[in-house]
């Protein structure tokens, strides 16, 4: 007989705990802990026949995994090659990002290359998805759209249209009428994401699902909703700003460092097929405290402007801030500064800038970032015409050779860049170039170069 039993769940982590806490122990989080009722199966012996057998891994064929292509193809690159069928994608970023925006250019999209395709919102009507769709131009007559948040009748829905793809929006708003717990909560999360990642492997359905965030920016519900989904997509940026960055955080049929880069405009998000070129549209060489600098985010190079402004206060802890620059990067080039180059900052406000939104992570701009800190310190321009500045900085004061030096010095060729200071091991590689590269070994030699 199944039997019946109140437990209490972590909203936060899942932790499930037999009485209620104040204070959860796996995550440290207060009032986190909500009743929900569980029910217990009675044991059962288990069956000793196999279905299957262990196989020789070389005795596996691979295959090619079939796409459909989104007709965006930013979209394209950030998931692989286009979307796997019997896939599950998660897409997470703050409210107003652009999300369903993106989604339902990409359903159009699909439903006028292939097929049927659902729509399926809990926080919309169908109205206002029109009314978007108007506004996109995204009225394809393969494009169904259903207002629903009962799982019961979504899978049911499913049945009767026998879709090519499927978008959930959002995964939060999802509720099963066998479960007391409320939509959005941790048990509610598990178990739709269960019946919609059967769905998709029995039917060979690929579904996108949008997932709220919190305050921290870290994905809502059980982290366990991560690790059931194929790819798990982030959607970055400023709703002041134009720019927009698709980021792949999980990918288990491509690469998972490539971005996808975005406009947002009246008419939706179009795709910016040339990130430096959109990233530099308004840059002014030869500024103080401004400096252009190159990274790699997955195979692309990309080129971006940094800005460091540094003005002196008389508080008594200087303000570090950073935007698009991790802090502690900042901090250890400051400390390099001051211990080898005896260029004080402690009695200094710093403010550090990537134009464009874009967050850089790794070591390439370290001494396009130092660069720039100096130029502001003391006053002083780049003398150098177009420069761009890639380089690691290590912590003796020396310049380290970076990877893919030669992809970042093509770029800027192609933009017109006139000079480069690179690091002095990855100037051997470079050849036939129409830009001045420059190799140093050392911060004080960049210095002499460029000042």
């Amino acid at each position: 007989m199944a039997k019946n039993k109140s437990i209490f769940v972590c909203q936060e982590c899942g932790y499930e705990s037999l009485r209620w806490l104040g204070k959860c122990p796996n995550c440290n989080t207060w009032n986190s802990m909500v009743e929900e009722a569980k029910e217990e199966k009675s044991s059962s012996k288990l069956s000793t026949a196999l279905d299957s057998v262990p196989r020789s891994i070389t005795s596996i064929k691979s295959g090619e995994y079939e796409r459909l292509d989104t007709g965006i193809s930013e979209l394209n690159r950030v998931l692989g090659g286009g979307v796997v069928k019997g896939s599950l994608t998660l897409i997470s970023g703050a409210p107003g990002i652009g999300k369903s925006t993106l989604l339902l250019q990409t359903a159009n999209n699909i439903a006028n290359k292939y097929g049927k395709v659902l729509y399926v919102s809990g926080e919309e009507s169908e109205e206002q998805i029109k009314m978007r769709g108007d506004r996109l131009n995204s009225l394809s007559e393969n494009l169904y759209i259903i207002s629903e948040t009962n799982m019961e009748k979504i899978e049911e829905h499913i049945k009767n249209t026998n879709p090519i793809f499927v978008v959930i929006d959002s995964i939060q708003t999802l509720f099963k009428q066998s479960m007391t717990s409320a939509p959005g909560s941790v048990s509610q999360v598990r178990q739709n994401s269960n019946d919609i990642m059967r769905i998709g492997k029995t039917k060979n359905i690929p579904f996108f699902i949008v997932a709220h965030i919190t305050k921290q920016g870290e994905l809502a519900g059980p982290r366990v909703l991560e690790h059931m989904v194929d790819t798990v997509l982030s959607f970055e940026g400023e709703r002041t700003e134009e720019f927009r960055i698709l980021r792949t955080i999980k990918n288990r049929f491509g690469n998972t460092s490539e971005i996808g880069v975005f406009e947002m405009s009246q008419e939706g998000l179009r795709q910016i097929s040339n990130p430096s070129a959109a990233f530099l549209e308004e840059t002014g060489f030869q500024k103080e405290g401004s400096i252009v600098i190159g990274i790699i985010e997955g195979t692309r190079p990309i080129l971006v402007e940094i800005q460091a402004l540094v003005t002196e206060t008389k508080a008594v802890i200087p303000r570090r801030t950073a935007v698009g620059v991790d802090s502690s990067r900042l901090s250890l080039i400051l400390a390099v500064l001051e211990k080898k180059l005896k260029v004080y900052f402690y009695n200094c406000d710093v403010y550090v800038n990537v134009v464009g939104g874009l967050n850089i992570d790794g070591t390439f701009g370290d001494l396009g970032l130092a660069l720039a800190l100096l130029s502001s310190v003391k006053s002083k321009a780049i003398s150098l015409e177009r420069l761009i500045v890639v380089g690691e900085i290590g912590l003796t004061g020396e310049v380290r050779p970076i990877t893919f030096c030669d992809r970042l010095i093509n770029e800027a060729e192609k933009m017109g860049f006139k000079n480069a200071i690179i690091p002095f091991r990855n100037k051997g590689k470079i050849k036939n170039k129409n830009i001045d590269v420059i190799g140093v070994s050392s911060l004080v030699e960049a210095i002499n170069k460029v000042f």
